[in-house]
This record gives structure tokens, sequence and C-alpha cells, in this order.
């Protein structure tokens, strides 16, 4: 009697073995709330994984790298929890000892959001100096900090079996019970995080909710005085989440968005311009000048000459329709109404939000301008064509989606364009880097006759592809008779027109290892920048 008494001493809640033994109807109860912490736990894995994902966009960009990594440490905390989460089980087989976990998880997966920002900001700090030992240890720190709330949920699904099975020949129908209620709590984590919480509420506030979640079952098994801590994390989340990324200094702050597919923020520098930055704010989406002009001195100007460097066209022929895909805050698509207002500009962008905030940041508007919402291959894929100029301005800096690199792709550009059409596509790429260049020129040669580039910037080069022959000279004797402005910007870029250079890799849609090759050019440059 004395035997099975102590354990409901011990825990300071009564025991589920012993009450079975004693009183058949005490068992439900306690597996009720073995139940509610499975699926919440279950909940809180899942949704704090998206959520770490997200943590890093702004800082690191949302690439399959970036998720794998985060998956992959989920794993392996989560492998870890379960096996010493069994064996904790067996020393401790306690409702409490199963409690104190998940509150312990709970109290961790809050501090994530607050802590992990000293330590992103001083990955981006290393990436903007090329040190590649400090930005892959901040990474791999960040990546610990979601790791350790994770290893304590995973120590939770093995001490909710230990408690949950009395007796040896219901293991197999508790187990699975067990693993359907947290399979089901982790799909439940996956859509509320992806859906409802980080879109409504923010990344901050999507930990903190799942760690009040945890919190609130913890307290279930506990004394009265844990109850303080769902208290505090509902406190927390009722906090401004103030700024993501505070700006640097000298220059404003003036919008931010965590949007459904990353994070923006439009900067005022100390000179007046405003830029776009997305996810890790390591390149400039979109420009408007302080004075309000229409040119930039920057790649945005490119497509509103290279188009005169077909043999076919004329000064006075301007191209009658252009697709750009990849619009962000419409710098080009916003000079094409001022250039050229008699030419129709389709301007496509995945993320809606960046259009409102072009419109409301960067004047962004055109007599012809017609704005879509959408993926850039579905909507060239269903469009009608007869393309004039299609402009490629879709890549998050570093990283491309591959679908839109490879031979398939390009050749439903040529498809959509009408007789001499133009594809000008936007490279960037690391300083002194010409790998993802070449590959892009390869497989764009494997589908037009004539490639061309127009190194613009260290870190951009405009790739210029087309059936009708492109000419520099075709380019430069246009530049007086352009519209005013325009005809500087054409005799610069005809100075750099160029062959493409050779060599490069065809990517198609079965193989395009896109994100191996940026990593590798990235990581090269940071070793030669080292030595």
């Amino acid at each position: 009697m004395a035997a099975e008494a102590r354990p409901a001493v011990d825990s300071g809640v009564p025991d589920d073995r012993a009450a079975d033994s004693a009183a058949p109807t005490a068992r439900p109860a306690g597996s009720r709330r073995i139940a509610v912490i499975a699926f919440v736990v279950g909940a809180s894995s899942l949704g704090s994984e998206i959520a770490a994902a997200r943590l890093l966009a702004p800082y690191f960009g949302d690439s399959t790298l970036i998720w794998a990594n985060t998956i992959a440490t989920v794993l392996v905390a989560l492998s870890v929890g379960y096996w010493i989460g069994g064996r904790a089980a067996d020393r401790d087989p306690s409702l409490r000892g199963l409690c104190r976990l998940a509150l312990g998880a709970a109290v961790l997966l809050a501090i994530v959001p607050f802590v992990a920002g000293p330590f992103l900001r001083e990955a981006v700090n290393a990436l903007d100096a090329i040190q590649a030992g400090a930005f892959v240890g901040s990474l791999i720190a960040v990546l610990v900090l979601v790791a350790v709330p994770v290893f304590l949920l995973g120590m939770c699904s093995p001490y909710a079996v230990r408690l949950s099975v009395s007796v040896v020949g219901e293991t197999g129908r508790v187990t699975g019970r067990l693993y359907a209620i947290s399979t089901l709590g982790s799909l439940t984590g996956t859509f509320l995080s992806a859906l409802v919480l980080i879109p409504f509420l923010g990344t901050r506030r999507t930990f903190l909710v799942f760690a009040l979640s945890l919190a609130i079952a913890a307290v279930l098994g506990l004394t009265r005085r844990a109850a303080v801590a769902p208290l505090v994390l509902a406190a927390l989340i009722a906090l401004p989440a103030g700024t993501i990324k505070a700006p640097e200094p000298g220059e404003r702050l003036l919008a931010e968005a965590e949007t459904e597919y990353g994070y923006a923020r439009v900067i005022e520098r100390p000179n007046g311009d405003r830029w776009m930055e997305l996810n890790e704010g390591q390149a400039i989406h979109s420009l408007l000048p302080a004075d309000g002009s229409y040119l930039t001195g920057d790649y945005w100007d490119e497509p509103l000459v290279l188009p005169f460097a077909s043999v076919a066209r004329a000064a006075d022929d301007p191209p009658g329709r252009v697709a750009i895909l990849g619009n962000a805050g419409g710098t080009t698509a916003r000079a094409f109404g001022h250039f050229f207002p008699d030419t129709r500009v389709d301007a496509v962008e995945i993320d809606g939000e960046l259009t409102e905030l072009g419109r409301r940041w960067f004047d962004l508007h055109g007599r012809n301008l017609h704005l879509h919402t959408g993926d850039a291959r579905p909507y060239l894929r269903t469009s009608d064509g007869g393309f004039d100029l299609i402009v490629v301005d879709a890549y998050r800096q570093p990283y491309i989606p591959f679908y839109m690199t490879t031979r398939e792709f390009f050749e439903l550009c040529r498809d959509r364009l009408a007789p001499g059409g133009m594809v000008v596509i936007n490279v960037g790429h690391p300083e002194h880097s010409q790998r993802l260049e070449q590959v892009l020129g390869a497989t764009l040669n494997a589908v037009f006759t004539h490639v061309a580039r127009d190194s613009v910037q260290p870190t951009n080069t405009m790739l210029v592809a087309s059936d009708t022959a492109v000419s520099a000279g075709a380019l430069a004797g246009h530049a007086a008779s352009l519209p005013a402005g325009l005809g500087p910007v054409a005799t610069r870029t005809a100075a750099r027109l160029a062959p493409r250079i050779p060599g490069g890799r065809v990517y198609t849609d079965d193989i395009a290892p896109v994100e191996w090759l940026i990593d590798a050019s990235i990581v090269k440059v940071a070793a030669d920048g080292e030595r």
C-alpha cells in the first residue's frame, strides 16, 4: 500500500496508475489530460517549425535550403527528445513530470523570438562583411535556440505513452491513439500558424500563442503557483510588436510588413531616396529617388533602353506591350508609364502587399499599367502573349525560384513573345562570381538564337535574349532619338553590351540546382575574402 501511495506524494497530483488499481473511474480524467498535452505538443512542434522559418526569412530569405535546415533542426531535436524523454519517463512516471516538460518548453519557446534578434543581426552583419565563419556560427546559434524547446517537446511524447500504458497488452492501442492525437495536433498547428497566426498576428506572437497553449495544458497537472506562467505569456502577447528590423542610423522606417511570402520594409535614406528591402535586406528591390524622377542610375533603367538594341526596332517604335515578372514596388513599370505612355505594361507580382506598398510609397501608377497578383510562370502560361518585351526580375536576392531558370521556362517566354521580341533578365549575383550568369546564359542560348550581357553593376547583370540580332551599335545609334533622359542611359548601356560568357550548364525543370550554385558562390567569395 505504501509503495502504491508514494508516487502520488512525490508528484503532487494523483498518480494515474495508482488510480487505475484503486478506482477505475479515475483513469479517464488523467488520460484526457495526457491527450490534451499530446495534442498541444504536436501543434506546437510543427507550428514553431513554420514560425522558425519565418523568423529566419527577414535575414536569410525563405529558400529551400533555409527550410531544409529548419526542418532538419526540428527533426534532430525531436529525435533526441524522444530518446532522452523515454529514459526520463521510466525514472519519473508521473503526470507532474510530463507537465513540467511542457511548461519548460512553453517558457523557452516564448523566449526564442526575443533572444534570436541579436544573433540574426550579427549573422547579417557577417554576411555584409563576407565573414563566412561568423555568418555560419550565428545561423547555427539561432537554430540551436529553436532546437532547445523542440527537444523538450520531443521528450513529452514517450512520457505521454509511458503514463498511458498500464498493461503491456494495450501498448499498441494506447500508443496508436496518442500518435494519432499528436499528428492531428501537428496538422492543426501547421495550418493555424501558416494561414491564421503568422498572417494576422505575426511571427513573434505565433511563438507566444503556442507557448501559451503549452502553458495552459501544463498547469492542468501542476500546482496553482504554475498558473502565473500563462498569465505572463498572455501579457507578452498583448505587448506591441514593434519593428522587426530597426533601421540604420540616419534612416527612417516608413513601413514594414510580414507578408504571405516574406518580410518587406520601406526605408527612407538620409538623402531622401526610398528603398524597398525584402527578407534579408541584402538588395534593394524598388527605388524612388528623392526628387521623384523616373531614372535611378541602376539596373531598373536598363529595360527602358535594351529593346532598342534589337536590329529590328526603330527609335520611334517602342515596345507595344511589356510584361514585368517580379514587379515589387514597380520602379521599372512606373518609368515605362512616363517615357512610353502608350506602351501597355502588365506588371506581375506574386506578393500583393508589395504592390500596395508600391502604390503608397513608390508612386506606382500609369495610364496603361495593369497590375496582376500571381506567380510569374503560371501567369505567363495563361496569358495570351504578344509581348514585345518580357522583363524577368522575380529573383529574391540571393535566391532564385528554380522554375524561372530552366529551359522550359524560357521556351514559355519565347512562345509568349511577339515576332522580334526580347527577354531581359536581371541576374543578381555575388561580386566577382559569374557561375549563375553562365548557367542562365547557357540555358537562354539553348532556346534563343542571340544572347548578350549588360554588366550594369558588380552584383547585377542584365541578360538579353532574342531570336533577332542584338547589337550595341544599333542601341548607340538610337540614343539621340530616344525620349529625353534616356539617351545617356542608352549610350552607357551600348558601351557595356557584349556577348554572353561562354560555358555553363543548361538547367531544366527536372534538374536545376540553383540554390546549391548560389550558396557555393557565396561560400567561395567569402573564403576568398577571408584569405
